[in-house]
């Protein structure tokens, strides 16, 4: 993988997060991927939202596990950007992968599996089974803060890309993600430019680095050899 540009939460910075018309309006920046993130609603479904509960980004309250996901799709996931956005839903994994999968979309696809928080039961196995489904394992990336959760994709299967998240300057990063089977580690730019993100270079895990949202700092770690720069505001990056 060369260096490459992914759009956090899809076009964030212009969208509402974690919604298809965010995803859509990556893939029209010409990104070379979207990050997402992966909550289990109480009935099993793999749903698209950040956060645990839905209060920040809906028009409900309340925790993403407690709710079936009939009630997910009638929240309101748009208008807390703003009003033009009145009526967006939370979508589900499923539809992502069917958007995914349409000609002329070729994007890379991270997916963070939200299990650090909440332990959802049974979430490894209802991605893989997905991914498997819609035949796109080489298009996926599968991160989390949970490194227990990574060590049980990868007995799973042993070809999907992992990539272990980390907050801040975390000196056993490289270990762990050696011993969980990881292929590179998704971190912040203060361990990116350390000697800890060399030494993670060096040993052969790429750097993909969040939240980056000016160009001076993206050109700062890609020129220090980071892999993947994720950004709210990925058509900055691509007009450049």
């Amino acid at each position: 993988m060369s260096r490459m540009i992914f759009a956090h939460r899809g076009l964030s910075g212009r969208y509402p997060e974690n919604t298809m018309a965010a995803f859509e309006a990556a893939l029209q920046t010409g990104a070379h991927g979207i990050e997402l993130d992966v909550q289990l609603s109480k009935d099993g479904q793999l749903v698209i939202i950040h956060d645990e509960e839905v209060n920040r980004t809906t028009d409900g309250t309340g925790y993403i596990r407690d709710f079936k996901y009939e009630d997910i799709k009638q929240l309101d996931a748009g208008s807390w950007f703003n009003k033009a956005s009145y009526g967006i839903a939370i979508p589900t994994l499923d539809e992502v992968f069917e958007w995914a999968t349409k000609q002329n979309n070729h994007l890379m696809i991270n997916v963070e599996l939200k299990n650090d928080v909440i332990r959802y039961e049974g979430m490894e196995e209802k991605v893989l089974a997905l991914i498997n489904r819609y035949g796109i394992s080489d298009r996926i990336i599968l991160s989390s803060f949970n490194p227990e959760s990574l060590r049980k994709i990868r007995m799973l299967d042993s070809d999907i890309q992992i990539g272990y998240l980390i907050l801040g300057m975390q000196k056993n990063a490289v270990t762990v993600a050696e011993n969980i089977g990881a292929n590179a580690i998704h971190c912040e730019a203060v361990f990116a430019l350390s000697e800890y993100g060399q030494k993670a270079i060096e040993r052969g895990l790429p750097l993909r680095v969040y939240t980056i949202n000016t160009l001076s700092e993206g050109e700062k770690l890609l020129a220090a050899g980071t892999e993947v720069i994720m950004t709210d505001y990925p058509d900055l990056f691509m007009q450049k």
